[in-house]
């Protein structure tokens, strides 16, 4: 048997001619996500990734943005040029002025099989979700969701979308090699977010949608905002405190917020955790929570099991505390403390409030930086 599988050769990805009607197909197109005037970060975040694919396939990167009638849709298509799109799609109706799948889906559709992208990229939340399920569908293409990693195989210009498998255990790469356009998912903070170039021009491509209202099957009769508003914001944060299973119980948790507080920073927790009733479910970070991408990231009794890491290893700098010197998570951390959680908390967190206790006061105790007068400034 082992010989066996000694001798057996890796799979390979299958050789397939892509269908003559969809070789026409170009272009890497990026869905801009807004809500009452507010874009999701993910989808300049998805920009910044798109710029990449289609330098790598040599073609241009479009955003796409579909809305209501008011000039603020229309400004979004300037806020996609800065962050990098050659050009924009703007489709613009009475019916499009809130999300609904139904016009959502008509629009989209009706955009890529007129303009016939190679690429469609959405963000992997609630609304990109609902969307790209719908889209995809529709034009009876693939999908591949909530992924971590987007590159193209230039021997066919096939979209290579990595994502977790197997409840974590392993991570798989999925090709569309039958169908146009390729559409995939990305959680926000999965991609680093691209820098925002001011004075960019790019082409505008107006499109309108044959739907009216009477058409419609769902009707929005009211606007109710979240009533968490309070909730973790961990997704956005720049230093992260979590804690897991290694914290024995609950109220050992209080260790971890204690630090979180010095630092300015949000709780997280691992699967377990968050299983166990320990914390919100909104604080849980990994495959099947939060995906962050902070500053600092302190994992306290986390051994590190790629579910969580899939959600944290974007981190720029990443602590860890474990008591076993093999736990996985010391793979990526960049600083590695092997001990008792319960023991280096509490030391963290007096030594972080020390450190930052002097740097106030040698900051109050500076002299201030003297301010020019108008006529020292003349002179």
């Amino acid at each position: 048997m082992s010989d066996a599988l000694d001798s057996a050769k890796p799979i390979k990805k299958p050789k397939r001619v892509l269908p003559e009607h969809f070789k026409s197909y170009t272009g890497v197109w990026v869905f801009i996500e807004h809500e009452r005037g507010h874009v999701h970060p993910v989808s300049w975040e998805l920009l910044g990734k798109g710029r990449l694919l289609a330098d790598s396939l040599g073609v241009t990167l479009a955003g796409v943005v579909l809305g209501g009638t008011d000039e603020t849709v229309r400004a979004l298509t300037d806020e996609a040029i800065a962050y990098g799109a050659d050009q924009c799609y703007l489709m613009q109706s009475e019916v499009l002025a809130d999300y609904r799948n139904q016009p959502y889906t008509a629009g989209m559709t009706t955009l890529v099989n007129t303009y016939q992208p190679e690429v469609l990229l959405l963000g992997a939340t609630t609304q990109g979700r609902d969307l790209a399920g719908s889209v995809a569908t529709t034009l009876l293409t693939g999908l591949t969701a909530d992924c971590t990693g987007l590159e193209i195989d230039m021997s066919d210009r096939s979209l290579l979308s990595s994502r977790p498998t197997f409840g974590g255990s392993l991570m798989c790469t999925i090709v569309n090699l039958a169908t146009r356009p390729q559409m995939a998912t990305v959680r926000p903070r999965v991609m680093p977010m691209p820098e925002r170039m001011d004075g960019r021009s790019g082409e505008v491509i107006t499109q309108p949608l044959d739907l009216t209202e009477d058409a419609v099957v769902t009707k929005q009769v009211d606007f109710i905002p979240d009533a968490r508003a309070d909730k973790p914001q961990l997704a956005f944060s720049d230093f992260i405190v979590s804690g897991g299973r290694g914290l024995a119980k609950p109220e050992n948790f209080d260790k971890v917020f204690d630090l979180a507080r010095v630092l300015g920073a949000e709780v997280g927790a691992s699967r377990p955790a968050v299983h166990a009733g320990w914390v919100d479910p909104e604080r849980q970070v990994g495959q099947s929570g939060k995906t962050v991408r902070p500053k600092f990231y302190l994992a306290a009794g986390i051994s590190g099991a790629v579910q969580h890491r899939v959600g944290m290893e974007g981190a720029d700098v990443i602590a860890a505390i474990n008591l076993d010197a093999k736990a996985p998570i010391f793979d990526i951390a960049n600083y590695a403390l092997v001990g008792n959680a319960l023991e280096l908390l509490p030391a963290l967190r007096d030594a972080f409030a020390r450190r930052l206790a002097a740097t106030r006061a040698h900051r109050a105790a500076a002299p201030a930086e003297p301010v020019a007068t108008e006529t020292e400034e003349r002179s």
